[in-house]
């Protein structure tokens, strides 16, 4: 007779608003997991019920419309019931062998680490981008009493409650996983654009409203894209640089008519950020002549 395998000793938290098509695939790649939290936002597409029905534990969340976020406030507030949490999206899916590998990890009470880095492979137009926003490096895998997302701006940004452009800053040494997740963010460009919409409202804000600073990233990539992007803002015909970042310098090309349509969108994501900046900043400088 076979014993039950016993679950790995980690806590997985799944920020959502309105996620039922997603939820499935994701808790379903997290099952070996012994606890899930699920943090909604209030949902009406009945994506509370559908985690519940997995066994997934499901708090709710109100955002004050500045901070803290959804993430960060679940961080500091849920009762969890293992040291390491891993912070997963619900339109992320897990590979079966992140079971073993993250259960070596959480299992060893000396191991070195205090938290984990994990690449993501975009999903676009049905299809993996095999080179456009890749690698994507993130900070998922911690230990949940020394992990927190940076504070990046005090502004309303008008972007949503959950942390996007935020990064988790651990206090500790920091390594990477072999197992890389699917992050099918992109199922219609439809999507792409409506995020991307509300992403942009962040970028305009950051801009005019300034960006706090004193938080150390831990992994030099992204380190490096922060320093890259805040140098590119001086540049002009951003948009266009946008674009030729993701389909020349990333070699989206190589991905086909997808990779170019992802690049030009990410052109007008761009574009988006410009005209919002300067729309903002207009108006603070014609309430200050008033």
């Amino acid at each position: 007779m076979l014993l039950p395998v016993k679950k790995v000793s980690v806590s997985i938290l799944i920020p959502i608003k309105n996620e039922a098509v997603n939820l499935p695939r994701c808790l379903a790649s997290v099952a070996w997991a012994d606890e899930v939290w699920v943090v909604d936002s209030h949902s009406t597409d009945g994506s509370a019920a559908v985690a519940e029905a997995t066994g997934a534990r499901v708090v709710q969340f109100d955002f004050n419309g500045t901070w803290p976020k959804k993430k960060n406030w679940a961080l500091e507030h849920l009762p969890f019931d293992h040291e390491w949490v891993f912070i997963l999206d619900a339109d992320e899916v897990l590979p079966p062998d992140t079971e073993a590998e993250i259960r070596a990890i959480v299992e060893d009470p000396a191991h070195p680490m205090d938290g984990y880095w994990i690449n993501r492979r975009f999903m676009f137009m049905g299809k993996w981008l095999k080179h456009a926003y890749y690698p994507n490096w993130n900070l998922r895998l911690f230990r949940h009493a020394r992990g927190r997302y940076e504070k990046i701006t005090d502004a309303p940004t008008e972007s949503g409650d959950n942390e996007v452009h935020e990064h988790v800053i651990v206090k500790g040494a920091t390594g990477r996983l072999r197992s890389e997740m699917d992050h099918y963010a992109f199922p219609s460009v439809e999507v792409f654009v409506e995020k991307h919409n509300r992403y942009s409202n962040w970028e305009a804000s950051v801009a005019v409203f300034g960006r706090l600073e004193g938080n150390a990233l831990q992994h030099g990539r992204v380190g490096w894209r922060r320093r890259f992007k805040a140098w590119s803002q001086r540049l002009p015909f951003r948009p266009w640089l946008r674009f030729a970042y993701v389909y020349f310098w990333q070699r989206g090309f190589l991905d086909g008519r997808e990779g170019y349509y992802f690049a030009r969108l990410h052109g007008v994501y761009e574009l988006l950020a410009v005209a919002k900046t300067h729309e903002l900043r207009l108006g603070r400088r014609n309430a200050r002549n008033s």
